[in-house]
């Protein structure tokens, strides 16, 4: 049998891999007019990265990250020997991280200057049970801001992700926006030991999971989806109940901004998000139609400590990410379809072998030239080119042969329109050389030819 992708991945063919493109660009488009630059970073950093920055009780470092390790060091440890911590590598499952650290290791935030703002794309790594809109490599974009801590820029990084979402084209009236804040180091302590006093007085009423978290990570038990601790937590204490003064002007603040720019949302008090690292604001956007339990399609939140939890020196930051993925499945729930087909702008036929040269030649200077397209490569008749040429779908089809090439000509089909005209090869070749710096359409290279 035929080798197949690993478990909890997939490949993104031709007509997915050009939408991931335009997914990407429309990202870029958005964001860009808020001032965020693209950043790249590896796919795998040092372990402790992670399990200093996301937190090591969580799921994502004490379950779902995979290990990166050379052979030569697995050697080491498979004979009882150790490797350097330099040398413990974990493919990246999200891109804060790192992000952040880069940040702090090229100094790009400085006393006194604007803010960092930063975008990114690419794939993540989780060894999660694969699920539909849960793979174990996904593709995120996210972006983060390092330096300014005011809540216009909570504010303002969430009305660009929901701008984002409306350039995609998500129905907007099936967003819905949670937004909840998460205290600071000030009184979020406090709020976790009621909360985990909360989880052992009810312990009887938890799955094993929650009895766990009471210990370890009790506010992670908001995120438990088995129904019976749904219940439980709907009654646990409120954080926006035990906020500090600092705490609740910001919230406040955020929700004002918010509600001046026209979006609406829901006060979710057991929104916690998955990870750490998050302090005061955090929000997450769900699709109310078509995605079932797996709804969220994006979030994110301020995480003002986790520059110093990386090594950094003490520096605000808010950031998001949203999967690929699930928005895919949102936009295919509401009746979207990829584009199967390709699009190009000539297809070059050869009546036969004698014409192979010259017709290579023009391809190129096509290409040159800035357009699209291709000819044969395996000798088909001048019918199978043709048939070729529709399923690329040309907008233009190129005839050479014997009789064209005599009479200096080549014949130009119009494939939309069925109409042919024949054109001088000199000329063309000539106005493609002067059109490499231009942008006329081939169809207007065409017609200007044709009335000369």
């Amino acid at each position: 049998m035929a080798l197949q992708a690993p478990e909890g991945t997939r490949d993104l063919l031709p007509a997915e891999a050009r939408f991931w493109k335009y997914f990407q660009n429309t990202a870029a488009d958005i964001f860009s007019r808020y001032g965020y630059q693209p950043i790249e970073t590896p796919l795998f950093e040092q372990t402790e990265l992670f399990v200093r920055g996301i937190g090591e009780a969580t799921d994502v470092v004490s379950k779902e990250m995979f290990v990166a390790i050379s052979g030569e060091n697995m050697n080491k440890l498979l004979s009882g020997g150790t490797i350097k911590n330099k040398s413990r590598l974990s493919l990246r499952p999200e891109g804060t991280a790192s992000v952040v650290r880069a940040i702090a290791q090229h100094n790009l935030v400085t006393p006194g200057g604007a803010p960092a703002k930063l975008m990114y794309a690419g794939p993540m790594f989780r060894a999660e049970r694969p699920q539909k809109g849960r793979q174990r490599q996904f593709n995120q974009i996210g972006i983060e801001c390092l330096g300014a801590e005011d809540p216009s820029v909570d504010a303002e990084a969430i009305i660009m992700l929901m701008r984002f979402y409306q350039a995609l084209g998500i129905k907007f009236d099936t967003l819905r926006l949670l937004v909840n804040s998460m205290g600071c180091e000030h009184c979020r302590p406090a709020y976790r030991d009621s909360v985990r006093d909360f989880l052992l007085a009810h312990a009887d009423e938890l799955c094993d999971e929650c009895k766990h978290r009471a210990e370890t990570n009790p506010l992670r038990a908001f995120d438990c989806k088995k129904e019976a601790c749904v219940k439980v937590m709907e009654e646990a204490p409120r954080i926006t109940d035990a906020l500090c003064d600092d705490c609740k002007e910001h919230y406040a603040e955020v929700k004002r901004y918010l509600t001046e720019a026209g979006f609406d949302f829901i006060e979710d008090h057991t929104l916690v998000r998955g990870l750490d690292y998050y302090t005061r604001t955090v929000f997450e956007v769900q699709v109310t139609e078509g995605m079932g339990s797996q709804n969220a399609i994006g979030g994110g939140g301020r995480y003002d400590k986790l520059m110093a939890e990386v090594g950094g020196s003490d520096t605000p930051g808010f950031g998001f990410a949203l999967g690929y993925e699930r928005c895919l499945l949102a936009l295919e729930a509401q009746g979207f379809e990829l584009d199967s087909k390709a699009t190009v702008d000539f297809y070059v036929a050869c009546v036969d072998d004698s014409v192979k040269s010259t017709a290579f030649g023009l391809v190129q200077a096509l290409r040159d030239a800035g357009y699209c397209g291709d000819m044969d490569h395996q000798h088909r008749s001048l019918k199978s080119q043709f048939k070729q040429a529709g399923k690329m779908n040309a907008s233009f089809a190129l005839v050479l042969g014997p009789d064209e090439l005599s009479e200096g000509k080549v014949t130009c089909r119009n494939m939309e329109e069925h109409t042919e005209v024949a054109l001088s090869l000199d000329a063309l070749r000539a106005a493609l050389t002067e059109n490499r710096a231009a942008s006329t359409s081939l169809a207007a290279l065409v017609s200007s030819l044709d009335e000369k």
